[in-house]
């Protein structure tokens, strides 16, 4: 459902909603509607809605209220939005957040979970996923990436979810404060907190198995919360940045790392020491450090030169780079993600 106002080709958004409905064979449709109470309408029937609100202050003031779980898709950024009870707010990523909006959808309908908070926060709870079998199961810790930018959310992690659990995994998908709105020290305590509130999750886990599986920033955040001394058996990065030293100095996703972490690192003592999994060696934990060959060469530098400095410290740890580029290595459909997966498996078992 389009609101009116969306600054977007209508031809466009159809486009990429048909290629997703096509990609995931799910029917679907794309409406346009002419104001604030068609939408509110249109998503109160209860069927599965992606709405774009657009700008008009009365479309807007639908995603405050109660309509089930619906996902609300701001093209553009839009911090602090608190959507009703049950749904989604998703923004900033453009036009292929389309894409996104309409696999989270389809996610929940597939794959319910229970949302546990560890903290007050709003970005402070983790999705518990439970397989039909009996316990105490193995559990998967996931992180997602997004370069520590808010617009990137635990969505990103939800197929891997759903492959995890058909193997037999528990997983907790995990949400953190960013630091683009929060600071670095949030980031780094809610990793800490979110992944000790396992212990009181009520459910058959077997807390002498756990891995926390980490893509891209997420992938340091993983490592580092290793480092730190998390209670886990096995710690795999994808595709992470692994090196934040020297991730500021070659301006990583324009800038990035600096961004998060406060500033250069010259101007934050002790702050990059702490937090690149490199700095940190030896963890003394298992690692898995998986990185898809087509991607983006500095990330390919930091993960084979990473493997190298952990086993060369003593660590436990294995390397495996195949065929793929940045996302390969979370689509379930990928030669590398099934290989990793049997890693997974493999370590914890």
């Amino acid at each position: 459902m389009v609101g009116p106002g969306v600054i977007a080709d209508r031809a466009l958004l159809s486009e990429v909603a048909e290629h997703e409905f096509g990609a995931l064979g799910v029917p679907g449709t794309v409406v346009h509607v002419a104001d604030a109470r068609a939408l509110g309408e249109a998503i109160g029937d209860g069927v599965c809605v992606v709405a774009v609100p657009g700008p008009q202050p009365e479309v807007r003031a639908l995603m405050a209220e109660e309509h089930g779980p619906v996902v609300w898709l701001d093209l553009a950024r839009d911090d602090g939005i608190s959507p009703g009870v049950g749904a989604t707010h998703l923004h900033g990523r453009g036009i292929a957040g389309l894409t996104w909006a309409i696999r989270h959808a389809l996610h929940r309908l597939d794959h319910p979970s229970r949302r546990i908070p560890y903290g007050r926060e709003s970005d402070q709870w983790g999705d518990l996923y439970l397989p039909d079998e009996a316990g105490p199961l193995p559990v998967i810790a996931l992180v997602h990436g997004g370069y520590w930018r808010s617009v990137w959310a635990a969505d990103l992690m939800e197929a891997l979810a759903a492959d995890l659990v058909g193997r037999g995994f528990a997983v907790w998908n995990l949400e953190y404060r960013r630091p683009d709105l929060h600071g670095w020290d949030a980031t780094v305590a809610d990793l800490a907190s979110g992944l000790a509130a396992l212990a009181g999750a009520e459910a058959p886990l077997d807390l002498d198995r756990v891995a926390v599986a980490g893509h891209s920033a997420g992938g340091q955040l993983a490592l580092r919360a290793a480092a730190d001394g998390a209670r886990v058996a096995l710690a795999v990065s994808l595709a992470g940045v692994a090196d934040l030293a020297e991730g500021d100095r070659r301006w990583l996703s324009s800038g990035a790392v600096a961004a998060a972490l406060g500033g250069p690192e010259a101007y934050t003592p002790g702050v990059y020491g702490a937090a690149s999994p490199l700095a940190r060696l030896p963890l003394k934990v298992r690692q898995l450090i998986v990185q898809g060959s087509g991607d983006d060469l500095d990330l390919v530098d930091f993960s084979r030169r990473y493997a190298r400095a952990a086993a060369a410290s003593g660590d436990v740890v294995t390397y495996l780079e195949m065929s793929g580029d940045h996302f390969a290595v979370i689509d379930p459909a990928t030669p590398i993600w099934r290989t990793t997966a049997v890693a997974i498996s493999d370590a914890l078992r």
